[in-house]
């Protein structure tokens, strides 16, 4: 049995990792600020992972084999997070990171090319870290998600962390009926309605991961012994121009008409630059990734019940779900 901390993961892909932690008998302790109660069968701890102090008295003289910290998105929450589980509170972490990190201002990562990303492409050891950024308001980390997550990816990886380490960078997660970002939605309500979707005159094509593979992932990932980042992101690329078409198949006489800009603000899914992450480190590790195209109609059909209930949808049309 290990015991494994969950810090933040009270829904959509935290709560599935959860769910997999406990039914394969690991001893699972969640740790939030008390907004929400964790699955059945775990130990809760309440704690701001903000206030350092609170955090060290929330767990006491606890001990994890392994902590999976889901609301990591910024440095000075990485330093709080170095500090407290040095000194043996745990032998391994394991962050959640984000497809974002490769997306930063002068970055040409994705630049002309619709290559998918490595890991190497942005090294941790080498990234600035400031710490006096106004990090805890909450319209500057709105705006600054990528760069929070690179630097607390940074703050982790600097020397003298007394824990093993690795950052778990996920692509674009889709599916399930508790979808709470909205993004497909989106996409419905301007399907319906044939309400223009705003998308970039160079419209590029990106990674995607569904929300039972990414809880799949970081459940193998706390039983692996890996260090440093590695992208989670299912086989091949998926444009706006295909999701769109995926989500029309379950709005009757619905059609999708898009709209291009050189500036202002596009709909969810839809890039100037290329938005790919290569996932041969993950599965050279060992883990078997699906194929987006595979499981995309499971993947709509699920976050949008209410439209697919109406026409009637089968399991051939989900994917045999």
């Amino acid at each position: 049995m290990r015991d494994v901390l969950v810090i933040g993961g009270n829904r959509y892909f935290g709560k599935r990792l959860i769910d997999r932690l406990i039914a394969a008998g690991d001893r699972v302790t969640v740790l939030n600020r008390g907004s929400a109660s964790p699955p059945a069968g775990a130990i809760h701890l309440v704690a701001d992972r903000d206030d350092e102090a609170a955090l060290n008295s929330a767990l006491g003289d606890r001990a994890f084999d392994v902590v999976v910290d889901q609301v990591c998105y910024t440095p000075r929450q990485a330093a709080i997070a170095r500090r407290v589980f040095a000194g043996g509170r745990t032998r391994r972490y394991v962050m959640t990171s984000t497809i974002e990190v490769y997306e930063y201002e002068d970055s040409l990562v994705y630049e002309d090319t619709v290559v998918p990303v490595r890991e190497d492409a942005v090294d941790p050891r080498t990234l600035p870290v400031d710490l006096q950024l106004p990090w805890h308001k909450p319209e500057f980390l709105d705006t600054h998600y990528g760069e929070g997550k690179r630097q607390a990816e940074a703050v982790f990886t600097a020397d003298g962390t007394e824990f093993a380490y690795t950052a778990v960078r996920v692509a674009h997660v889709l599916g399930g009926a508790d979808d709470f970002t909205g993004r497909l939605d989106h996409y419905a309500q301007r399907i319906r309605t044939g309400t223009p979707i705003a998308v970039p005159t160079e419209n590029r094509p990106a990674t995607y991961i569904h929300v039972e593979e990414i809880a799949d992932f970081l459940f193998w990932t706390v039983g692996e012994n890996f260090t440093g980042p590695v992208n989670a992101a299912s086989h091949g690329l998926l444009t706006t121009e295909e999701l769109c078409a995926a989500v029309a198949r379950h709005i009757p006489a619905g059609k999708a008409v898009f709209q291009n800009v050189d500036v202002g603000q596009v709909s969810p899914f839809s890039f100037a630059r290329s938005y790919g992450m290569d996932n041969s480190r993950a599965a050279g590790l060992g883990f078997t990734f699906g194929h987006v195209q595979e499981w995309l109609p499971r993947a709509v059909a699920e976050t949008l019940g209410a439209e697919a209930g109406r026409r009637g949808v089968g399991a051939s049309d989900v994917g045999g779900e």
